[in-house]
This record gives structure tokens, sequence and C-alpha cells, in this order.
């Protein structure tokens, strides 16, 4: 069972990248799938979460209306868009899933049970 995040890289402030979650060796249609992200020598933060069948997406303040959240069931796949990037958005991005979940908030990292192995974005001029 695995998740393998890809989309990362290095872009300037303002621009765009979306992130991809493939799960193989189980059908991610039936888990819920969070986002998170660490920074050099900061805790991990959750950044999103959906809900298996993509009804509920819940945002952290600090990226509410730059990112969406959205999955694609029939490809195993969840992405993460993230627009007007900004040099605190740099960390290694991680994805989760979790058969967990409460409508209209996210699960705690410690709920999940599955993680991949990260993809680093890079936001600088």
């Amino acid at each position: 069972l695995q998740l393998a995040e890809s989309g990362g890289g290095l872009v300037q402030p303002g621009g765009s990248l979306r992130l991809s979650c493939v799960a193989s060796g189980f059908t991610l249609a039936y888990y819920n799938i969070g986002w998170f992200r660490q920074a050099p020598g900061k805790e991990r933060e959750g950044v999103s979460c959906i809900s298996s069948s993509g009804g509920d997406t819940v945002y952290a303040d600090s990226v509410k209306g730059r990112f969406t959240i959205s999955r694609d069931n029939a490809k195993d796949t969840v992405y993460l868009q993230m627009n007007s990037l900004k040099p605190e958005d740099t960390a290694v991005y991680y994805c989760a899933s979790t058969v967990r979940g409460r409508w209209g908030t996210c699960p705690a990292a410690s709920e999940y049970d599955f993680w991949g192995q990260g993809t680093q974005v890079t936001v600088s001029s």
C-alpha cells in the first residue's frame, strides 16, 4: 500500500503548481485524504483534506482562497492546485490517507494511516 506525491518544484512567488497524490495497492476512493507540509525547522502543518466522495473539503486559513483540493477516484489520484504561491509556502508536501473523518474538519495527523514520501515545493525568486 503506497501513496506517491509528485508535481513539486521551484516556482516564483505568485506562480502555481499542481501536486498529485497517487495510490497504489489500494483503492483510494474508500479513503479520506489529507495534504500536509513541513518546512525546515517547523512542525508539520495540515494544509487541506478531502472526503472520500469529494463532497467535503477543508483548508487551513493560510491557504484558503489560494489552494484547491480535488480528487479523481477513477484514477486513484488526489490533487492539490496551488496558486498565488508565497515564499512561506516552501516546504515538503505530503499526502496521507485515513478512513477516519468528521464533516467540516480534517483528521489530526495521528489519525492518518498511510503517508507518501513527500515532494519539495520551493517558492523563490
